[in-house]
């Protein structure tokens, strides 16, 4: 019985494998057949079957690709080229920062006692010189301290009047020698107090002409209006009519966005080539074609031990007004050191999904290339591999080339 079981068994097994074996030889040609039809295939306008994507960078074209125009095409354009020559370039060091606002471009305007805002008058975004009114406000320590300067002032003229007269008695011996010493301690005291009342007033904000306008007028009222003390931008007034402020309190943010400073962290191994002085190009990724030049003004004197970097400050000229504090920024360090480098225009470089290339113009057709990219100066940029010297290049009407490449790869695919 044990036999006859294990000889049963042996028969299913040997019966399923055969089946199984049956089944893959028939599906074989299938798979082959869909293997063959997913295997990648180059791109190439003058060459058979539709083009796919490079199997080696993924592009879905390749160093075989030509676009031809036709009349039409070509009239609607007006294409620019430039020969890939070789050109003189200082070496530069490229590394990436932020924009920060100017430390000494910035004022945060405050009140060192207690106040309420009576009137405010600017709004964010308003540009104001040094001396403009930007908020008033109503302090009892302004009230109480005008007041003693007002006093301070009667005392004093009375405590001149009495030692001229204390004087005049004297000279004419009608009056004692010690009622005129007495008159004279008295001018000197009053003399003080005015002197004390007038610096608190300046400590509450009151400037010269402010303290003598007070004086003429004698009018006793808490208000104290505060002024611009930097030319700039208001750039946060987050106050309303009726609101307290203490000496905590950051009434107005003022910045004068003219020159702002980009802080750069640059590694531990490039630190010796960074000197004070050094011409310094930066862009940001908002204005790409837009350059902002300034200086090195500071070298970090700290390593940052988590990144291995030193922080490099650069001041620079904000032109337009269109840097912003906290934007990322790209800087190139100029180190001052000559050589000679293939180049082409800045214009002929298009971005293609995060590569760059450009467009080869040769025997009346355009070749795209794939380009690696060194150093930017003067509106040149230099290329270190994809083109070479004396390569026609196109300068203006790249995009249209671009363009016209991915339709011809949209329609030899079939997509519609």
């Amino acid at each position: 019985m044990i036999k006859t079981n294990k000889t049963h068994f042996l028969i299913i097994l040997l019966a399923s494998a055969l089946a199984l074996g049956g089944l893959a030889c028939s599906r074989h040609p299938e798979r082959q057949g869909r293997a063959d039809e997913d295997a990648p295939e180059t791109v190439g306008f003058g060459r058979q079957g539709p083009p796919g994507r490079s199997p080696v960078s993924g592009r879905a074209w390749d160093a075989s690709t030509v676009i031809r125009l036709n009349e039409r095409e070509s009239a609607a354009v007006e294409f620019e080229t430039a020969a890939v020559s070789y050109r003189s370039m200082s070496s530069g060091l490229q590394v990436t920062g932020k924009v920060f606002a100017h430390q000494m471009r910035k004022a945060i305007v405050s009140y060192p006692f207690p106040a309420r805002i009576a009137t405010i008058h600017v709004r964010p975004g308003d540009w104001v010189e040094p001396g403009r009114p930007l908020v008033t406000l109503q302090s009892e320590a302004v009230g109480e301290a005008k007041a003693d300067y007002y006093k301070a002032l009667a005392d004093l003229e009375l405590a001149r009047s009495s030692h001229e007269r204390e004087k005049r008695l004297f000279e004419r011996g009608a009056g004692a020698g010690k009622n005129l010493q007495a008159a004279e301690a008295e001018l000197k005291v009053a003399a003080a107090l005015l002197n004390a009342a007038e610096k608190k007033l300046h400590l509450l904000g009151f400037t010269e002409d402010m303290v003598r306008k007070a004086g003429e007028t004698h009018e006793i009222n808490p208000l104290i209006t505060l002024f611009a003390p930097i030319a700039g931008t208001v750039i946060e007034n987050l106050l309303i009519v009726g609101a307290m402020v203490d000496q905590a309190t950051e009434i107005l943010t003022l910045l004068d966005p003219r020159t702002l400073r980009v802080d750069a962290d640059v590694y531990e191994r490039d630190i010796a080539k960074v000197r004070k002085g050094q011409d310094v190009v930066v862009t940001v990724a908002a204005f790409p074609g837009l350059e902002f030049r300034g200086q090195v003004q500071y070298i970090g004197d700290i390593l940052k031990e988590e990144t291995r970097t030193i922080t490099v400050r650069t001041e620079v000229e904000n032109r337009g007004l269109r840097l912003k504090p906290g934007m990322f920024a790209s800087l190139r360090i100029a180190l001052g050191e000559q050589s000679r480098a293939l180049v082409v225009p800045d214009s002929a470089v298009l971005d293609d999904g995060g590569e760059k290339i450009l467009f080869v113009k040769k025997d009346g057709a355009f070749h795209p290339r794939l380009v690696s990219l060194g150093s930017r100066v003067d509106g040149y940029v230099e290329v270190v591999e994809g083109v070479a010297e004396g390569d026609q290049v196109v300068t203006s009407g790249g995009y249209q080339l671009k363009s016209k490449l991915y339709d011809e790869i949209i329609k030899a695919a079939g997509i519609h």
